[in-house]
């Protein structure tokens, strides 16, 4: 496959106004609303154990039925990234484990996203370093094997779970699931999110207080 190996633009400013907005309850379905529902990813692609993060793409793209470590993505990420895996839905051979779970923690990276598989999820639970993927496997890459890392591109328009992801998209991830924000409307969708976000917890309040259904669409207009 091509090999492209590309940067992109971190935007901390943003990403820390996600951060803030994202500590809400169900913080994956109040930016889905705030989208239309747009940028769900599949519902199979599911957290490994319970975490919540949030960051900009850094997008990688594997060849299907020749799938290796993403060891790259891993050297180019920063401070607040996420990874986002295209394996190709492969079930069955993991691209993601402890050590390199590890290795991306250090950097800063906050998790991996991965339409496909990975493994060691004790080891990442152990060190608080999450994974959303369609399956669990014990079965590797050939990396380990071959010393082959390099047939991978990073940072090239990609597709997860049914979603097209630019480098630099932010992503808001948790036990419900994942649900992208392109970077060219972030500004727009983390403001919708933090009034969708405003309006739930209010209307949180009304039923702690014993308002009929009636009462809260009257006021609210939806729940």
């Amino acid at each position: 496959m091509l090999k492209v190996f590309n940067d992109f633009e971190r935007q901390p400013a943003l990403l820390a106004k996600f951060d803030e907005v994202a500590k809400c309850y169900s913080a994956s379905c109040v930016f889905a609303d705030a989208q239309y529902r747009q940028g769900v990813m599949d519902s199979e692609i599911k957290p490994a154990f319970p975490a919540r993060i949030v960051g900009q793409a850094l997008t990688v793209q594997l060849s299907s039925g020749d799938l290796v470590d993403p060891l790259r993505a891993i050297e180019m990420g920063r401070d607040g990234d996420i990874i986002v895996v295209d394996a190709g839905g492969d079930r069955q051979t993991s691209v993601c484990g402890g050590l390199m779970g590890g290795l991306a923690r250090n950097r800063g990276i906050r998790g991996m996203i991965i339409d496909g598989s990975g493994r060691d999820i004790d080891e990442l639970e152990a060190i608080g370093w999450p994974i959303w993927t369609r399956a669990i496997t014990a079965r590797g890459t050939h990396t380990m094997y071959s010393g082959r890392k390099d047939e991978l591109s990073i940072n090239v328009p990609i597709q997860c779970g049914g979603v097209p992801i630019n480098p630099g998209d932010f992503v808001v991830a948790d036990t419900i699931g994942v649900t992208v924000v392109p970077v060219s409307s972030a500004e727009t969708v983390v403001e919708l999110a933090r009034e969708q976000a405003a309006r739930e917890q209010k209307t949180r309040e009304w039923v702690a207080q014993g308002k009929t259904l009636e009462e809260l669409l009257n006021e609210f207009g939806r729940l």
